[in-house]
């Protein structure tokens, strides 16, 4: 598996050992526009997968962030509290929180850059 995966609801997804980073794609965050405040999970959080773990607010509309995997959060992005357009930054500053993962075998229903790209072309 290539170290960056993505989801349909539009995050993405970093590998590093059983760890994952976890962020919002720039489609997500083209949609999104100004980036206002980002609600950050609590370090210890334990999530299943598709649990929305986290919420992005723009001046449009907020948007949940949902979990790709089921894991414990062992650390989030504290500074996107005073400056949630980091998000915008993408990797290495943009990410929502890291994610110890339960079980490796659920990236594998994640898409690699190619297949994403394509199903966000379908969405036009």
């Amino acid at each position: 598996m290539t170290d960056i995966r993505y989801t349909s609801e539009h995050e993405w997804v970093k590998l590093e050992g059983d760890i994952i980073w976890v962020g919002i794609t720039d489609y997500a965050r083209n949609a999104l526009g100004d980036l206002v405040y980002v609600e950050l999970p609590s370090v210890g959080r334990k999530v299943a997968k598709g649990d929305d773990f986290a919420v992005v607010e723009s001046v449009k509309t907020a948007a949940e962030v949902y979990s790709p995997v089921a894991g414990e959060v062992v650390e989030v992005n504290g500074t996107l509290k005073d400056d949630a357009d980091r998000i915008k930054k993408g990797l290495p500053e943009g990410w929502i929180a890291k994610i110890r993962i339960s079980d490796p075998s659920e990236l594998e229903a994640l898409m690699d850059k190619e297949a994403y790209d394509r199903y966000v072309a379908g969405l036009g």
